[in-house]
């Protein structure tokens, strides 16, 4: 099995440590949209939020990605989730207080949006340099089932606690969660990185060095299509769940809950199916990658046609396996082939794709919910993206 980044006693100490941080992570996300959801009912406005929490990636990441080739990653890492974990106690003293409103839900997503902008390039630089090299494609894998887990307990914990003991509450449990995160992040070691004289460029020029990495990469460009394409429709469709769970199907708070827990599931076992698999090959981008984007998208289109709840759960679960499985082989494609002092540069343009393709996804979701109904909106969208990727590969396929 892929898993031979556990024999690092200090990879452990993040798995342990972030475990706590992710939790608090996915229940704060699951919060927020149903805050938005119980304000507003407006499913235009729930994806609106969505939209602030990732639209951040899509300007910020690549500026982040520079300076974490240059900064102290794991220092940067304490701050930006001491950041978070203050700002869900802000949040939660608004609700607590009875200040919030739509206009305070927003303001803080899009805080919150600008640290997860700066936390994806960061992540991904320091996870690889806690174990040795040719243990980073084990890394990627690990790091995504321990997020999935997460997303799969986070939701479910979220929408149990907001039905029994109420929102403020659940989000001071939230506000709690990250200590144990922030002290496992103190006990970390990295892999020292190459001193290639890259931090001495110019900004823009050490950003540049980034974008015709991926250019020259066409290992890499593919990869980011993939990402972005299924981001965009299916993560985008994934990130505006309350319209579903309570606008569709009548289920609630608790009802959204165990929509986003089956995604985490489905994601679980994205997650542990490519960890049975032999660890991917460098330079290559898998057959079966490129295929499970077309289902992906097609399961988009057959969830606006799920006329039961069950139905309904199993093909959320579908989507978000098919996404996670699509996330890892990507991400690990680029991983792979990087030196430690391009990751952060190189991945915040990954997360630019991956982030940034959801958050505009889900926005654009919000709108066409309202415009053509939920159901109506996720057929649409899924049919033709998936004929423009099985074309794109016919096209791709006769050309080699």
């Amino acid at each position: 099995m892929n898993l031979g980044a556990l024999k690092s006693a200090n990879f452990r100490t993040y798995v342990f440590g972030s475990a706590f941080g992710l939790l608090g992570i996915w229940m704060q996300r699951v919060t927020i949209g149903w805050l938005a959801w119980d304000m507003t009912g407006s499913a235009s406005f729930v994806g609106a939020v969505a939209f602030l929490l990732f639209a951040p990636s899509i300007v910020l990441s690549p500026l982040f990605g520079v300076w974490v080739d240059r900064w102290r990653v794991k220092q940067t890492l304490l701050v930006l989730q001491s950041i978070n974990a203050m700002l869900s106690a802000v949040l939660w003293a608004m609700v607590a207080l009875g200040w919030a409103t739509p206009l305070v839900i927003a303001l803080i997503t899009l805080s919150i949006g600008m640290v997860i902008a700066a936390n994806h390039p960061v992540r991904m630089a320091l996870t690889p340099r806690l174990v040795r090299r040719h243990q980073v494609g084990s890394v990627v894998t690990i790091v995504a089932i321990n997020f999935n887990i997460a997303r799969m307990v986070g939701p479910a914990l979220g929408g149990v606690l907001i039905a029994t003991i109420g929102v403020a509450e659940t989000l001071f449990v939230q506000t709690v969660l990250f200590a144990p995160y922030l002290f496992a992040v103190t006990r970390l070691s990295l892999r020292p990185r190459r001193e290639s004289g890259s931090a001495q460029e110019p900004f823009f020029r050490a950003l540049g060095a980034g974008v015709q990495y991926v250019w020259r990469s066409e290992t890499v460009r593919e990869a980011m299509l993939i990402a972005g394409v299924l981001a965009l429709v299916a993560r985008g469709a994934l990130e505006v769940l309350p319209p579903l769970a309570d606008g569709v199907f009548g289920r609630g708070a608790e009802g959204l809950g165990v929509l986003m827990s089956v995604t985490g599931f489905g994601a679980i076992l994205g997650g542990l199916s490519q960890a049975v698999l032999p660890p991917q090959v460098p330079g290559r981008l898998p057959l079966t990658t490129r295929l499970a984007i077309v289902f992906g998208l097609m399961l988009v289109a057959t969830l606006g046609l799920a006329s039961t709840w069950e139905l309904a759960l199993v093909l959320a679960a579908g989507m978000s396996f098919v996404t996670t499985v699509t996330a890892i082989s990507t991400q690990t494609a680029i991983q792979l082939d990087l030196e430690d002092d391009m990751r952060g540069r190189v991945m915040s343009l990954w997360a630019v794709i991956a982030a940034g393709g959801s958050a505009l996804g889900a926005g654009a979701m919000g709108l066409l919910a309202d415009w053509l109904g939920y159901q109506t909106a996720l057929v649409w969208t899924g049919s033709l993206a998936a004929l423009g990727v099985a074309v794109y590969l016919l096209m791709v396929r006769f050309r080699a």
